[in-house]
């Protein structure tokens, strides 16, 4: 009996490469099952050559398949790491058809959570602040601040899968993406309220004179000072109290 291909580097750069477009024939009845299919198809033509066993390596995954498009390639390199063990008889074809729907669906909530609710948000809060600074090329910094850990996360990702399998899960919750996802929350809330307060300050001055600094100082202090106070658990009626006796206080002076 020979033993199985070996997928080469050439081999698994092109899987990575094809997961890129992992949406491009998103479809309603099976969503990314055909982009998965097309990212892997290199790598299953190479584990195997008789023409009925690469029909059913394909035709398996065919079926549904839907997670987070940049985390999913934690998905494709364990797909790959099982799929060679299936072409060397070590395993069932059942255990990369499960392998898949156990981690699909955590894995999409991860993703969101990271990229679209902590990364984009930060990165484009600390670009838009320095927008004052460098103009125009905010943008590019954004492309270069997003994509730089986008890339670099799903690269990492990919290689854990293919040399992990299932113990994939264990190197994912060391990687923490929910705790970086909150510090990057905060660097864009930080940001974005250093801009408000740039914003207020230089429009204030020839709006409303010096008055409309000190106004803008007050309203980040209340920002500071809810936070506390939720944070510490305070009624929310509280911080409505707070709130509006500034603005009493604003208004006398206005």
């Amino acid at each position: 009996m020979t033993a199985p291909p070996v997928l080469s580097r050439g081999v698994l750069l092109r899987v990575f490469l094809r997961s890129l477009f992992l949406q491009a024939s998103w479809n309603p009845q099976g969503m990314q099952n055909l982009g998965l299919a097309y990212a892997i198809y290199p790598a299953l033509e190479r584990l195997y050559p008789e023409k009925k066993a690469l029909e059913e390596a394909v035709r398996r995954h065919l079926v549904f398949f839907n997670t987070h498009p940049y985390v999913a390639a934690a998905i494709v390199g364990g797909v790959l790491h099982h799929e060679q063990r299936v072409a060397r008889g070590e395993e069932s074809p059942d255990k990369v058809v499960a392998f898949k729907a156990a981690l699909m669906g955590p894995l999409a909530a991860l993703g969101d959570g990271f990229f679209w609710l902590s990364l984009k948000p930060a990165t484009g809060a600390v670009s838009a602040a320095l927008v004052p600074l460098v103009g125009v090329w905010a943008v590019g910094l954004f492309l270069l601040l997003y994509n730089g850990v986008h890339f670099t996360l799903r690269a990492r990702l990919y290689l854990l899968g293919l040399l992990l399998g299932d113990r994939l899960v264990e190197a994912v919750a060391r990687v923490n993406l929910p705790g970086r996802g909150a510090k990057l929350r905060m660097v864009g809330a930080a940001c974005a309220g250093g801009l408000a307060a740039w914003l207020a300050v230089t429009f204030g001055l020839r709006a409303g004179g010096w008055f409309t600094p000190l106004l803008s100082v007050g309203c980040l202090a209340l920002g500071a000072l809810s936070y506390v106070l939720v944070a510490r658990r305070v009624p929310s009626y509280v911080v409505l109290y707070v709130a509006a006796v500034l603005a009493c206080g604003a208004g006398a002076f206005l």
